[in-house]
């Protein structure tokens, strides 16, 4: 189903009608922020995961991603941009009060690392499930190296209400409202997400510079300057972290996921996930007794799928995420494209969530027409050139094959974008929305203000390493953090959530009654069950 492709203008008109307007009071965001542990000198950290953070299998807020040395930090969704704020607080205070002498890096790119060995795999306990989310992180290191994966980001979780989207489907579609036409909806949203997301990396890009460790052996067509004793710098680059440096992956490149229809989307995802790799292959027996991967597929599971957006709906044990889009729809979407903000304690500021509300509520009411595959790759294009270049005054981009310098493209979509942020200041009967968009607009009119510049600034001006500068931030912010006072949570309460996610786990390891081989065995045969099914 597509929403009809009615103007722009009578889209707003929609918008700003009082029940629609309404809504937009409870839209919901989460956040998601990964930072890695390091020591005093600034080197991976490589002790475990403290148990006074509970289980990286069970909690709810605060786990693992790749590594044991790379926390994540996870809010529930919240209609507040404050409380989140103030979620996010509590967890690193909690976190550097029970973390000794070691500091959170506030970069995208890592610390100083000598090697991939250096980057121990994270580890969630003896039970099926965990050995499962170890085995794919083995796979990830086999495929594409640890380093791109010791890479941290902030993920944006947002959903608009189901009021909202009872007024809009009725008033800008013939469809019923129902999981199909919502999920529509949020695919219209992503679609439009995919054509403007360079927006995302000039505005918040943070990671113009990395330590020289990271490409160690590999080759690189990028012209980079060097800097100090180790650092490696593009001079008008925003986010190494989003280049081809960073999260790829040149098999995907063939996979064809389409973002059109969200049972296109499912299907497209499935065949990945059961297409065989010819490179992967190499992997597929045992190596002194122990898997090398969960599978041989160009994806070993769908999380595998790297993407700056992803259509989400909240999984059940064991459950995947195809399948839980396809029983209940899509829930919420997933921005995957923030660098750390690293002139943030916590990854993150309060004006990041006003704007990104305006965007994404723009990307949801603008048209959005399907996309064809020439323009998936525009869209691609776009995002590359501004994570390599974006503050480069002579570049261009493609907008439906025009060339188009940046600032020409953000002066129109920040001229409705402005409407759109009218709507939501007067539905929540404040400035915030206008006012996040003006301090974003200075960064098109002076690219000096953006993140990527101004850190490229610092480094040039103190001629600082970028590992030097990092340290130096991750100092002073568990300095901060130690100072301060907890705002929504109370040490015990995080202790308590601590205590009770490794009685969780527990739990999880006392119930298992197959062997490992067995376990992957059933879980694996499902996903081809399904795919037979549809």
């Amino acid at each position: 189903m597509q929403i009809h492709s009615t103007t722009f203008a009578e889209r707003l008109a929609v918008l700003q009608q009082d029940l629609v307007k309404s809504s937009l009071t409870e839209i919901k965001h989460g956040v998601e922020r990964e930072t890695l542990r390091v020591k005093p000198d600034g080197g991976l950290a490589q002790t475990p995961h403290n148990e006074l953070l509970g289980s990286a299998l069970t909690h709810d807020f605060i786990t693992t991603d790749f590594s044991e040395s790379l926390l994540e930090f996870i809010t529930p969704p919240e209609t507040s941009a404050d409380v989140t704020l103030s979620q996010l607080q509590d967890l690193h205070k909690y976190v550097v009060t029970n973390m000794g002498d070691e500091k959170l890096w506030p970069m995208s790119m890592p610390c100083f690392v000598s090697s991939d060995d250096d980057i121990p795999l994270a580890q969630y306990g003896s039970s099926n499930i965990g050995k499962m989310k170890t085995l794919y992180r083995v796979g990830l290191k086999n495929r594409y190296g640890s380093m791109m994966q010791a890479i941290s980001g902030v993920h944006f979780n947002f959903s608009l209400p189901d009021g909202f989207w009872q007024q809009w489907i009725s008033k800008t579609s013939r469809e019923a409202v129902n999981k199909d036409s919502i999920s529509a909806g949020y695919f219209a949203l992503i679609r439009n997400y995919r054509r403007f997301c360079w927006l995302i990396p000039y505005l918040y890009g943070a990671s113009p510079a990395l330590c020289s460790s990271f490409i160690k052996g590999k080759t690189t067509s990028l012209p980079f300057k060097k800097l100090g004793k180790g650092t490696l710098y593009l001079p008008y680059a925003t986010s190494l972290r989003m280049s081809d440096l960073g999260y790829t992956n040149s098999a995907q490149s063939g996979l064809d996921i389409c973002y059109n229809e969200v049972n296109s989307y499912i299907e497209s995802l499935r065949k990945a996930i059961n297409k065989p790799s010819v490179t992967y292959q190499k992997f597929a027996q045992k190596k002194d007794g122990q898997h090398q991967q969960l599978n041989a597929n160009v994806l070993q599971i769908e999380n595998e799928l790297y993407s700056p957006i992803r259509p989400k709906q909240p999984t059940k044990r064991l459950e995947k995420p195809s399948d839980a889009l396809d029983e209940r729809g899509v829930d919420y979407i997933e921005v995957r494209a923030l660098d750390v903000n690293p002139f943030s304690g916590i990854g993150i500021e309060r004006n990041q969530f006003f704007f990104l509300d305006v965007f994404l509520v723009y990307c949801a009411i603008s048209p959005s027409d399907f996309m064809q595959a020439e323009q998936y790759q525009e869209t691609e294009a776009n995002l590359k050139a501004v994570v390599n270049a974006g503050r480069d005054p002579d570049l261009h981009l493609s907008n439906n094959g025009q060339q188009v310098t940046l600032p020409e493209w953000s002066d129109h979509l920040f001229a409705e974008m402005n409407e759109v942020a009218k709507v939501l200041d007067s539905a929540n009967n404040c400035s915030d929305y206008t006012q996040a968009l003006a301090v974003e607009w200075q960064k098109i009119i002076n690219p000096q203000l953006t993140p990527s510049a101004r850190i490229l600034e610092t480094l040039l001006s103190t001629q600082q390493d970028n590992g030097e500068l990092g340290l130096s931030l991750a100092a002073t912010y568990k300095q901060q953090m130690l100072a301060g006072d907890y705002q929504l949570m109370t040490e015990q309460e995080l202790f308590k959530h601590a205590q009770v996610s490794l009685l969780k786990q527990k739990d999880i390891e006392a119930q298992d009654v197959q062997s490992f081989d067995e376990f992957l065995q059933d879980y694996f045969e499902q996903t081809q069950e399904t795919l037979a099914v549809n």
